[in-house]
């Protein structure tokens, strides 16, 4: 009897499944190990705008930025103000994005870095008062930057959001094609000018050195330091250079006929990737038997298979 082939693709599927299936324990595990790392990191952020934005009135964007800037005026605390904020956010977002789980870790992240914002107002300014971490504005914006940037990275590599321009950043992206990157840009911009406005230049541009930092530290806790390097080598010599590659350094090795746009020349492009440590091995052995070669070295963000684990833990 023949199979159809829609059945043969719900054979598939349910072949899929069963595998990506984990035990309840595991799947419990990772659950618990993920919402405690989005919680330690909303704890960290609020720590770092509570000691360090909020005295200075550094409004390094964002909501949080935002809030700094309306407490002036209102005298409603931060961490309500960042709540308030957040609500319609988080209400556009559950209509428009439709993303249950991104979205439920979202107004868990949200609530919890207001309640921490609130908690640590009330108690750490009291507290430190005797023990002043520091009195100088730039220091503060560097703080900031550290702690505020170390605590959003953990929460986005977690699969998680602190809110605010995040929401409409994406909701604008999909419909509209707009880089993410740009309407982060703009909108943060936006909020470091007004703070300039409200308070002082000087301020504004301590601001704007937080919110870099804030995204270069974001960045390092996300993707951490490459420890890889690729190379592209065209040569006239692949087979010796090959071997070298393969029973030398130990490394695999993939190999294409390639033609020079201007001598028009055949030769054999070879790519391979190594560690860091040993790209002047790589170097000296090309130079050693082909010091006519072209040796391309770039930066490997991220690899799998091979040098890291290609499975994707689902939870």
């Amino acid at each position: 009897m023949q199979i159809s082939r829609e059945s043969r693709r719900r054979r598939l599927a349910a072949k899929v499944q069963k595998k990506l299936h984990m035990p309840p324990a595991t799947r419990l595990r990772r659950f618990i190990t993920r919402h405690f790392m989005i919680l330690f990191g909303a704890a960290m952020a609020a720590l770092g705008f509570v000691l360090f934005q909020v005295p200075y009135n550094i409004t390094a964007g964002g909501v949080s930025g935002l809030a700094i800037i309306v407490n002036k005026f209102s005298g409603i605390s931060e961490g309500l103000l960042i709540w308030l904020f957040n609500v319609p956010l988080l209400v556009l977002g559950f209509f428009k994005l439709g993303r249950w789980r991104f979205l439920a870790a979202t107004v868990v992240c949200v609530a919890a870095f207001s309640l921490f914002v609130e908690l640590f107002l009330g108690i750490l300014p009291g507290m430190l008062e005797p023990y002043p971490i520091t009195h100088d504005k730039f220091l503060a914006s560097l703080y900031a930057g550290v702690t505020f940037g170390l605590g959003n990275g953990l929460i986005y590599r977690f699969g998680s959001t602190i809110g605010g321009t995040s929401i409409p950043a994406r909701i604008i992206h999909n419909y509209t094609g707009y880089p993410m990157s740009q309407v982060y840009l703009f909108t943060d911009l936006a909020v470091v000018f007004v703070g300039g406005v409200v308070f002082n230049w000087e301020m504004a541009m301590l601001a704007l050195f937080t919110l870099v930092l804030s995204g270069i530290f974001s960045d390092f806790i996300m993707e951490g330091v490459s420890q890889l390097r690729t190379a592209v080598i065209i040569t006239k010599k692949a087979d010796q250079i090959r071997f070298a590659l393969v029973n030398e350094m130990r490394r695999g090795v993939s190999m294409w006929d390639v033609t020079g746009g201007y001598s028009r020349e055949t030769r054999t492009m070879l790519y391979c990737t190594v560690s860091r440590s040993r790209v002047n091995d790589l170097r000296f052995m090309v130079s050693q038997i082909d010091p006519d070669a072209l040796v391309i070295v770039g930066v490997v963000q991220q690899a799998w298979g091979g040098y890291g684990n290609l499975k994707l833990n689902k939870d």
